[in-house]
């Protein structure tokens, strides 16, 4: 995305929670978590996982490297390793990452990374849904002419129509809540999922990295995405509600309706009196975006056996822009309810 478009349609905020440093973050915070964890039960000594946890502690990465293994192996974990180890002493080489594999790695970095963003937007939507709650006590008894079908209808009031907006967001915000304690769990399978690789520590280590990481345990998930795909599925739902919203918001600032009007709309190059519902058509364009990206994460359930580097890949396309586009679309709809102003 350019910087331009950004500033329309970004979210700076969600942006810098999934950037590449966030993520090196979140992995190097695996592999200290991954070394105590098998401190604890003997699978590796104290000593090397003291040394691993200074390393990550101070690690500055080259990242011409990194970007240089990501094309030459499709995942950056093998040159992150190979980094890390320059730090360590030989003899604590072999207790790196020991028994872990990528994606151990890259999944549990994400729900780290994850975890953040749906802090973020469940503050949003509830400083939007009491927004809206205001909006609602200021003018919920104003009437205002429905609309059917596009045609005019009957009288209603601001309350029944505010309603319709922040209700869904009620239902949301609670789907996001209990999201978290299926979505935001560990990754540890060892090469082929099933822990093998541990010697028996596996579900040991799994719990000790668990409880240092702050995240739900689980079983080898590594070829079951149906909750990553749950999760774009929510997030077409937020976007969605968000994008009728501004569709409602787009008509009725209508010169021909005039039922609400915006302060601070959006200008026009060739005609001064245009105010333009920028926000709110940004928020439909949103919806319908993450609603297309939604269908394409879904495709990323179908993996090959035990793990599939088409279907991960995919996911990387798609589910960061729709966190992206989710926030930013949490961002627009406050400045919206902001904007409006009913007589």
């Amino acid at each position: 995305m350019t910087a331009l478009l950004s500033a329309l349609t970004g979210d700076p905020e969600i942006e810098d929670l999934l950037s590449d440093e966030a993520q090196l973050g979140a992995m190097l915070a695996f592999e200290r978590a991954l070394a105590e964890a098998s401190a604890d039960c003997g699978f590796v000594s104290a000593e090397a996982a003291g040394a691993i946890a200074a390393a990550t502690e101070n690690f500055a990465p080259d990242w011409a490297e990194l970007a240089a293994g990501m094309a030459r192996d499709s995942v950056v974990v093998p040159a992150l390793v190979k980094q890390l180890k320059r730090h360590l002493a030989e003899e604590h080489r072999p207790a790196l990452h020991k028994g872990a594999t990528s994606q151990d790695v890259i999944d549990t970095a994400l729900m780290l990374q994850v975890a953040k963003v749906l802090g973020v937007y469940e503050t949003r939507l509830s400083s939007l849904f009491a927004a809206l709650e205001e909006l609602a006590h200021l003018h919920g008894d104003t009437t205002l002419m429905a609309h059917t079908r596009m045609q005019v209808a009957l009288r209603t009031t601001w309350g029944a129509k505010l309603a319709s907006w922040g209700e869904p967001l009620q239902r949301h915000l609670r789907a996001l809540s209990g999201m978290r304690r299926s979505l935001l769990v560990i990754q540890l399978g060892g090469p082929v999922g099933d822990r093998g690789s541990f010697e028996g520590f596996g579900d040991a280590i799994a719990a000790g990295m668990a409880k240092r990481l702050d995240l739900g345990l689980a079983t080898p998930w590594q070829a079951q995405r149906d909750p990553i795909a749950a999760l774009g599925n929510l997030l077409a739902l937020i976007a969605g509600t968000l994008g009728k919203m501004g569709a409602d918001v787009a008509l009725l600032t209508q010169n021909e309706v005039a039922a609400m009007t915006l302060e601070g709309g959006g200008g026009s190059s060739a005609m001064a009196h245009k105010s333009n519902p920028v926000n709110a058509e940004v928020l439909v364009a949103l919806a319908r975006q993450v609603a297309g990206l939604s269908g394409t994460l879904n495709q990323a359930l179908v993996h090959e056996n035990e793990r599939s580097g088409a279907a991960w890949t995919l996911e990387w396309l798609t589910l960061p822009q729709m966190l992206v586009s989710t926030g930013a679309s949490l961002r627009l709809a406050q400045r919206l309810v902001e904007q409006i102003r009913i007589a």
